[in-house]
């Protein structure tokens, strides 16, 4: 056998090997999207379903007015949703942040902004003040990566849903 004869086969079989190797390697980057677009499609049936902005009856700063105001994150999906990390912010920017809260599939968790005992349907923000605007606010939810998973906005021409 001549010299380059053996060489193109020794290149041949390197040829083949990458091949393999690359299609071996490529199921585990396929399965890893795989998971994080599995995982994206259930942060995606979570959803901002309900707000409250304004308080019923006269806004008199009680924790009791302020807790009468909240937002209502649904989980649409029939896998629970950690949340854990995810945020809630108005257009001024204060935000709340979730933590250790796990969302079951088909559930909803009502965010209070006052003071109070988080259970697994009411969690509360512990703030003194209200937070959302009466006439005009939009409420976005966040991932633990900071996208976008919906939005919710009233008053200036945006109708509540």
């Amino acid at each position: 056998m001549s010299a380059s004869r053996t060489a193109r086969r020794i290149a041949a079989t390197a040829l083949a090997a990458g091949a393999v190797l690359s299609a071996v390697a490529l199921p585990a980057s396929a399965h890893d999207n795989d998971r994080d677009r599995a995982r994206h499609h259930e942060q995606s049936r979570v959803e901002i379903s309900d707000v409250q902005a304004n308080s019923p009856g006269f806004d008199n700063g009680t924790n009791r007015s302020v807790n009468a105001e909240w937002v209502e994150i649904t989980n649409n999906g029939r896998r629970s949703v950690d949340l854990d990390g995810w945020t809630l912010r108005d257009s001024d920017g204060d935000r709340y942040r979730f933590r250790d809260v796990r969302l079951a599939g088909r559930a909803t968790v009502r965010i209070h902004t006052g003071v109070g005992r988080d259970t697994r349907t009411d969690l509360f923000q512990g703030r003194r003040t209200y937070v959302w605007d009466n006439r005009s606010d939009t409420a976005t939810l966040r991932d633990d990566r900071g996208r976008v998973i919906d939005t919710e906005s009233w008053g200036r021409g945006h109708h509540h849903r």
